[in-house]
């Protein structure tokens, strides 16, 4: 291959310190979604293949554990040194094979690399108590102690992002981990497995497989040895495992679907607002779980505002995500592209007005042109169900408790976000908005030392923040006599 694909590296399993090959495993190609172009082959973890990374990770957390937390932390701050001082091999790959463009990949390094710098920190701070005595000559203790081997499912939309955030929480806690990532964008986390293996992670503290998803992650969670899921994907996934997990008892961090509404009210700076809609719409190509996606404008601004989006959404330039200039690259395969564009065409036979996009980019790739939606009735299917593509949905409101009604109306509850310059507005919607995460005129809601997370059918539990390590951490009570 020519150009960075050089840059690409093997692609294999890490189970127990030791970098698998594929031999004789079944493989399947992963793909650059800006060319189609085959990157590489990706094994599959045969069922000997898990049974040992089961056993490693609990010889590996026996080990891990002993580690002191100031210890554990000098390996994570290490490992994001690695990955920084190889940053534009690490942001070139997650490019090549997510389709994210270069940019936005930078960044997410960034956003990685911090999470890492976060829990090396707080794996310091996982404080117990003393309670006040009942009688003399005794003591009564709580104490926090890692839950043990985690089991983490990451997605391919932030292939750096999300195994961070997930081997951060465990291995601050002093748990060890069984890392399935996505086999769309194995090899971001292949380069950051190798990264804690150079800091100095012990083996079998951080395994990675690959594999059929509906056969690898239940046969992981039946084991008898993981104590903890941390799960990001969609809501019925996320259902099914949740069950498995039931049979043994087994913590869950459960980060699931949204349809994140956005309400602009008739007080704004309109240019400002509309400027920071049409980005946050189209990063990483509207595949983010916290995409903003259901616009609600105030009557008053609706027109404009329909105009402004429509202008700016078409100035976006759509092409090679290793191109810096570039504002949006592919969807990740055909099947998501195709999956848009059937939410689009049934709300279009709905009665809903299509401005502009609608359609797939001809050439190679998984490309698809910006689309803007207006006046959808709540019966389209692409209101109910998160579109997961570059495809913003806008309708007008005229009262606070509709518009807000309208926010709260769908069974999920990740991101919402609000516009608005008046304070006691601003305090009402931070009482009423049903989310996990709430943007008051921002769109940026996430920073390693907050929680991530949603309410209702959108998941439990959150990651980041102290929340997150203390998701891999029990609590134990001892009395003494």
């Amino acid at each position: 291959m020519s150009g960075p694909h050089h840059l690409y590296p093997e692609l294999q399993l890490f189970i127990d310190g030791e970098w698998i090959s594929r031999g004789s495993r079944k493989t399947e190609p992963v793909l650059n979604p800006a060319t189609g172009e085959v990157l590489g082959e990706l094994p599959h973890a045969t069922q000997a293949d898990l049974d040992r990374a089961i056993a490693a990770a609990q010889k590996g957390f026996r080990v891990w554990r002993s580690f002191m937390p100031e210890k554990r932390g000098e390996i994570l701050r290490k490992a994001a040194e690695l990955l920084k001082a190889d940053g534009e091999r690490v942001t070139t790959v997650a490019t090549l094979e997510s389709g994210k463009p270069i940019a936005q990949s930078r960044i997410e390094l960034h956003m990685a690399t911090e999470v890492l710098e976060w829990y090396a920190e707080e794996g310091r701070r996982a404080y117990g108590r003393v309670l006040p005595q009942r009688q003399p000559g005794t003591r009564l203790l709580v104490v926090k102690e890692p839950i043990g081997p985690v089991a983490a499912f990451t997605p391919w939309n932030f292939p750096q992002g999300n195994p961070a955030r997930k081997l951060g929480a465990a291995l601050g806690a002093g748990c060890s981990c069984v890392l399935k990532a996505a086999e769309d964008t194995p090899a971001s986390a292949i380069l950051m497995a190798k990264a804690l293996q150079e800091a100095g992670v012990p083996d079998g503290v951080v395994n990675l497989v690959f594999g059929v998803p509906s056969e690898v992650c239940p046969y992981l969670l039946r084991s008898g040895v993981i104590r903890k899921l941390s799960f990001t994907g969609s809501i019925p996934v996320g259902k099914e495992l949740m069950k498995i997990c039931a049979e043994r008892m087994i913590r869950t961090t459960m980060e699931l679907g949204g349809h994140g509404p956005v309400l602009v009210f008739d007080d704004v700076n309109l240019e400002h607002v509309l400027d920071l809609c049409v980005t946050a719409k189209c990063r990483n190509g509207g595949q983010v779980c916290v995409s903003p996606t259901r616009y609600y404008i105030h009557r008053s601004l609706y027109a404009k505002f329909v105009e402004g989006f429509v202008a700016r959404i078409g100035r976006v330039r759509v092409g090679d995500p290793l191109d810096d200039t570039i504002g949006m690259g592919p969807l990740i395969h055909a099947r998501r592209r195709e999956a848009v564009h059937a939410l689009i065409q049934e709300a279009v036979q709905q009665g809903a007005t299509l401005h502009t996009g609608g359609e797939s980019i001809p050439g190679p790739g998984f490309f698809y042109r910006p689309t803007v939606l207006s006046d959808l009735p709540d019966s389209a299917r692409i209101m109910n169900e998160e579109p997961f593509g570059p495809v913003a949905l806008l309708n007008p409101f005229d009262e606070f408790d509709a518009v807000v009604e309208q926010a709260n109306r769908l069974p999920y509850g990740l991101a919402a976000f609000a516009f608005t310059e008046n304070g006691k507005r601003l305090k009402l919607l931070g009482e009423r908005i049903e989310t996990g995460m709430l943007g008051l005129n921002t769109f940026a809601i996430s920073v390693p030392e907050s929680p991530f997370g949603g309410v209702k059918e959108s998941g439990h539990g959150s990651e980041e923040g102290i929340e997150g390590l203390d998701a891999c951490l029990i609590t134990k009570y001892i009395s003494e006599a």
